[in-house]
């Protein structure tokens, strides 16, 4: 094999496992509803955050959240891109405060919720790879940080 095959063979070799590494991620769009009494705007955000286990209602939390966005709206949409975690857990915060950073546990007061199936059960969202899976969830002032 001469030169010129051999570097056009590791070429096509390295766009294949680049490809298909990127067929790993997904997208995760979440619907996100604060139905409480809060004022949401720039300075009171809603945070929609994505975790790769349920252990975030437990006091040991474990690992740092996946990653964390907000909405100054009390109903919008927001995407999460190049997942590569699977399946993910998904909860949403209200900042009455509006002085929270999103980069250490919420403040006291702070409207809680989660996406479930069940009651006080977060549910797993499945990713497809390649794909953007799209959930709603819905929260209100029923659970407040301590």
């Amino acid at each position: 094999m001469d030169r010129r095959n051999f570097l056009l063979s590791g070429t096509v070799f390295l766009s294949a496992l680049t490809a298909r590494a990127q067929d790993k991620s997904a997208k995760l769009e979440v619907q996100v509803s604060y139905t409480g009494s809060g004022t949401v705007d720039e300075s009171h955000k809603v945070y929609v955050v994505l975790w790769d286990n349920p252990n975030f209602v437990t006091e040991e939390a474990g690992a740092p959240p996946i990653d964390i966005k907000g909405v100054s709206s009390k109903s919008a949409s927001v995407q999460f891109d190049d997942i590569q975690t699977n399946p993910v857990y998904v909860s949403m915060v209200y900042d009455p405060s509006g002085k929270w950073d999103a980069q250490s546990p919420p403040p006291s007061g702070s409207s809680l919720g989660f996406y479930a199936k069940e009651p006080g059960k977060p549910a797993p969202v499945k990713l497809e790879a390649g794909k953007t899976t799209k959930i709603a969830a819905t929260f209100d002032d029923s659970f407040k940080m301590k």
